[in-house]
């Protein structure tokens, strides 16, 4: 008989004997609240495996800042079963085939495993359903968002297309889950599975070493997560008014322990569920946005290269494979060479630290989309590189969302000013930071310097805001014709 996903405990033998546990770890690297582990872990002896799968996803396999972080999360999750006594069994490979493999190696009654929602990761669970062993089950939990996915539904039965009436939905049906807390003791097999050693994966640069602006911006792992939610408790009512202030250290910079699972949503919205601020709700809603973007890949799960909306993608894109000049206005962008000071300093930032201030993440897509006119699955794919959270759901949402090609999306012709909004936002120090040619600029000039001002060794605009803003506008006149 085919192997079938179940929810809920696994079984013991007749007779009270605990029966092995695998835990499939993917993007769930925690201890605390990881309702996988957890279920496991009363089960019977826990063998937790990783699987460095590069097949399934195929060209979605990680990016390089994506193995930055996972080498070091790995790291932080091995220790902390080590101060158990345990250890984490390390392969490559196609996930199925390792863990049916291993399931029968150790005679493991269940695997069980958080669900995950990218299709690579979906199709893998459905393979993996088959491909157990005899008397072996795959148990799946939710563990990564709010509500399971799906959960909010509108009257008629059908998923939410549209953020907003989804948010609603969803705050009605809070509270979310309990908070599970972290296993005491673990116990495993006394004949574990041979592991690879993490340091062979090659998962950190070395030639060039590109990764030393996000060793000096991150702490990594579990316990650094958990020192940023309490640095977080004394700043969260303040987010609403500094969450848009690039100059300020007003954002949570949970997105990337979030991303990799090193905590839970339900965690910190459990820490946070009494407060009634403003800043609160605004980070909630934030929160309720992930759960949203995994709400539209269930339903479109091609959705982050793929747009919704018709439109004459020849006509209204310059296509960087088509010419020298386009192909070359891309990689200004992504060095940061723009000419206009809030984009390169958000595109240096990215590439220093492998991540982006919110605000600023908007204003440089929008750079790209609109001024640049480069489609935006061009962006997407170099966030989904670059960025240590980079997420496929959200990511693709996002870039969507700006483009103007998403189910639910700002309208194309609402094209943003960078200069005014570097000014209404005072990124005058983000500037300096991170484009330091014009540190020594007046915060009058900084925005937008002048001819009289402007530093030789910065570039001139690639194109004028005003030219652009035309050209945009009648390209996407053009592409609904």
């Amino acid at each position: 008989m085919k192997n079938r996903a179940s929810t809920g405990s696994a079984r013991t033998v007749e007779g009270g004997i605990p029966e092995n546990q695998i835990v499939w770890l993917r993007r769930d690297l925690r201890m605390k609240d990881q309702p996988a582990l957890y279920a496991a872990a009363q089960a019977g002896p826990v063998v937790p495996v990783f699987v460095l799968d590069d097949d399934r996803p195929r060209e979605r396999q990680y990016g390089g800042a994506h193995r930055w972080w996972l080498h070091h999360s790995l790291e932080s999750l091995s220790r902390s079963y080590g101060k158990r006594n345990g250890s984490i069994v390390l392969r490559q490979g196609d996930s199925v085939s390792v863990l049916a493999s291993l399931a029968d190696q150790v005679g493991a009654k269940a695997v069980h495993a958080n669900r995950h929602y990218e299709p690579w990761w979906r199709e893998a669970e459905e393979d993996l359903r088959d491909a157990l062993p005899d008397g072996c089950e795959l148990v799946l939990h939710d563990g990564n968002y709010l509500l399971p996915p799906g959960t909010a539904r509108t009257g008629g039965g059908d998923p939410y297309k549209i953020y907003t009436p989804f948010s609603k939905a969803e705050l009605e049906l809070f509270p979310p889950r309990d908070e599970l807390p972290e296993p005491e003791t673990i116990s495993q097999p006394s004949d574990m599975p041979d592991s690879d050693d993490l340091s062979d994966w090659d998962l950190l640069p070395t030639e060039p070493d590109w990764a030393g602006g996000l060793r000096e911006f991150w702490n990594v792992g579990e316990a650094a997560a958990w020192d940023r939610l309490d640095w977080w408790k004394d700043h969260v009512d303040d987010y609403e008014d500094d969450r848009n202030l690039p100059s300020e250290d007003g954002s949570s910079k949970m997105s990337p322990h979030l991303h990799w699972g090193e905590i839970s949503p339900i965690s910190i919205w459990h820490t946070f569920k009494d407060k009634r601020s403003q800043g609160w709700k605004t980070f909630e809603k934030e929160l309720i946005w992930r759960d949203y973007a995994q709400n539209i890949i269930m339903q479109f799960p091609d959705y982050p290269q793929e747009s919704y909306r018709d439109y004459d993608e020849q006509v209204l894109w310059r296509n960087p494979n088509r010419g020298h000049l386009i192909e070359e206005d891309l990689k200004a962008w992504q060095q940061g060479r723009t000419g206009y000071p809030i984009v390169d300093a958000g595109m240096r930032q990215l590439w220093q630290t492998g991540w982006m201030h919110n605000r600023v993440r908007m204003i440089a897509a929008s750079f790209l989309i609109k001024h640049l006119l480069i489609d935006w699955r061009h962006g997407e794919r170099w966030f989904w590189d670059t960025l240590v959270d980079g997420d496929y759901a959200s990511n693709g949402t996002n870039w969507q969302w700006v483009a103007g090609t998403g189910v639910d999306s700002n309208m194309f012709p609402r094209i943003m000013a960078p200069l005014s909004q570097s000014e209404k936002f005072a990124a005058e120090d983000y500037i300096r930071e991170y484009v330091p040619e014009l540190a020594d600029l007046s915060d009058e000039d900084i925005h937008d310097p002048s001819e009289d001002v402007r530093p030789d060794d910065y570039p001139e605009m690639l194109i004028g805001h005003r030219q652009a803003r035309e050209r945009a506008l009648e390209a996407y006149h053009d592409s609904k014709s």
